[in-house]
């Protein structure tokens, strides 16, 4: 599960930066000589990316692999704070109908 939390985060990550030049999916693909869907897929977080996958996106989008990885890392380390600050609380026992139970009636 947290590997699929990493690439989701990595994703977002690297349209962010993408995004904040000014930047086409197209554009990035001919610069990183990368394809388009392939380039895509890694944004959704539905494909891993290599190493040097990661270095040709960072060298299109002119921006340092460690500061990639460095917001990837303060997300996955603000999604694991928000995880343990919300405890799972169980439902009380029903002791009757609540407003949200579903009555049915016979007509």
């Amino acid at each position: 599960m947290r590997m699929v939390l990493f690439r989701r985060l990595l994703g977002d990550v690297l349209r962010a930066h993408r995004v904040e030049r000014g930047m086409t999916l197209r554009e990035v693909s001919a610069q990183a000589r990368v394809s388009l869907g392939y380039i895509s897929e890694i944004e959704r977080g539905q494909k891993e990316a290599s190493s040097e996958l990661l270095s040709s996106l960072c060298g299109a989008l002119d921006v340092p692999l460690s500061s990639v990885l460095r917001s990837v890392s303060d997300a996955v380390a603000l999604e694991e704070a928000l995880s343990a600050a919300t405890p799972i609380v169980p439902r009380p026992a029903a002791t009757g109908r609540s407003r949200d139970d579903v009555v049915a009636s016979a007509a």
